[in-house]
């Protein structure tokens, strides 16, 4: 009769590595269930193996990974968190836990770093060590947030506040986009049309201008002109944009340049009141998040630092850090700094003297997100109206520009 060595769990999570006679394996997986176990691998032993009936099973090959590039989106890693959470809640083990949400995983980064971390857990390492390995899909806040739940002995409360905070911020982001879609498609349509327009059909009314001797005005020699330069330097048309996102990325490189960047952004009207009010709902949600879960103070500033995306707001949690670790408190450097309005100061205030700064913290966060869909909802309400006014003005010249050497024409065969 054929030897089976096979794995299970039962169902507290706890793994065996056994070895069951059966006529066939479908007999030994019933077998096996009938014990109250889960089997999670079986395969049949070898003559070399059955001579020892207590020997070492074959070491496990190398698990294959498909080939990715990049990182885990946001939304992805959002589902992971909340599923995690669920299944934690429901009872099961991490390992158990993990295992069920890598074989649902369809191949890609989180599925290659699920079986990592499943592995990485059978050897002995904790979940945030675990986790720690992959940068690239679990950044330092889950980490810490990971970390500080496994001390407290609180993983499922901290992966059910972990799985809210990044639904939120996804939403905040989803609902930002969302409202930008329809500016930048009219003024891409706009871009394509003007173009169009300026390589195809004004040359076709140059050559009836030339035909003809008509006397052009000044604006429709700045429209031949433009017609000109697209036609001969269509190129450059197309790397101006290129050039200049690399000359924003290459001063992003340097801590002067961004910084200089930044608050140039946040001075523009409507776009730097909403970059400012994301940032700041972003950095207070994370920090109250991150105390909220036990994080240390001056490693949650760490993390919210790096999570700011704003070289003017790094600067401003580098002195609250300083601030910090000389004994003093959040609200007066961030009240020198003037980067935010003075309720958000006055609140993080009472919250330190209170003991309740995560609370506001995160109500902070909520009434910013709320005034940033107000602004985002604005701006777009702005736009259109602009956009009419200035499409319509480039139309209308192009239309008298043409129009006048016409008239002219006209007036000139009839004399």
């Amino acid at each position: 009769m054929p030897t089976y060595q096979y794995e299970a769990m039962d169902r507290t999570g706890r793994e065996f590595k056994e070895t069951i006679d059966a006529t066939t394996q479908e007999e030994a997986q019933q077998l096996i269930r009938q014990k109250g176990f889960f089997v999670t691998k079986i395969s049949e032993r070898s003559s070399r193996q059955r001579g020892s009936k207590w020997a070492a099973p074959r070491k496990k090959g190398k698990r294959k990974k498909t080939f990715t590039i990049g990182r885990i989106s946001t939304k992805q890693l959002c589902t992971f968190t909340r599923q995690l959470s669920t299944l934690q809640d429901a009872g099961l083990p991490v390992l158990r836990s993990l295992k069920i949400l890598e074989g649902q995983s369809k191949p890609g980064v989180l599925k290659n770093a699920l079986g990592d971390v499943v592995e990485d857990i059978e050897s002995g390492s904790t979940l945030s060590e675990a986790f720690a390995k992959h940068p690239k899909t679990f950044d330092r806040l889950y980490c810490n947030m990971i970390r500080a739940g496994e001390a407290g002995g609180a993983l499922e409360a901290i992966l059910q506040r972990l799985a809210d905070f990044k639904e939120k911020a996804q939403s905040l982001k989803r609902r930002i986009k969302a409202a930008m879609i329809y500016p930048v498609v009219v003024i891409f349509v706009a871009c394509v049309i003007v173009g169009f327009i300026l390589y195809f059909i004004i040359p076709k009314f140059e050559s009836i201008f030339k035909d003809f001797g008509v006397p052009l005005p000044a604006m429709t020699v700045f429209l031949i002109e433009a017609s000109h330069f697209v036609i001969n330097y269509f190129y450059i048309v197309f790397m101006i944009p290129i050039v200049f996102w690399i000359l924003i990325k290459l001063l992003y490189r340097n801590r002067t340049g961004a910084y200089v960047c930044d608050r140039i952004l946040l001075m523009f009207p409507v776009m730097g009141q909403i970059v400012e009010k994301s940032t700041v709902a972003r950095t207070t949600r994370t920090l109250g998040t991150l105390v909220q879960s036990g994080v240390p103070i001056l490693e949650s500033l760490n993390i919210v630092k790096e999570t700011a995306a704003n070289a003017v707001f790094e600067r401003a949690f580098t002195r609250i850090y300083d601030s910090i670790r000389e004994g003093e408190t959040i609200s007066q450097p961030l009240r020198e700094s003037r980067i935010v309005d003075d309720i958000v100061v006055n609140m993080i205030d009472v919250g330190e003297e209170t003991g309740e700064l995560d609370t506001m913290l995160n109500k902070i966060a909520d009434n910013y997100d709320e005034e940033v869909e107000a602004l985002v909802e604005g701006l777009v309400s702005l736009l259109e109206p602009v956009m009419i006014v200035v499409l319509g003005g480039i139309i209308g010249f192009i239309v008298i520009a043409l129009f006048l050497p016409l008239i002219s024409l006209i007036t000139k065969l009839s004399g």
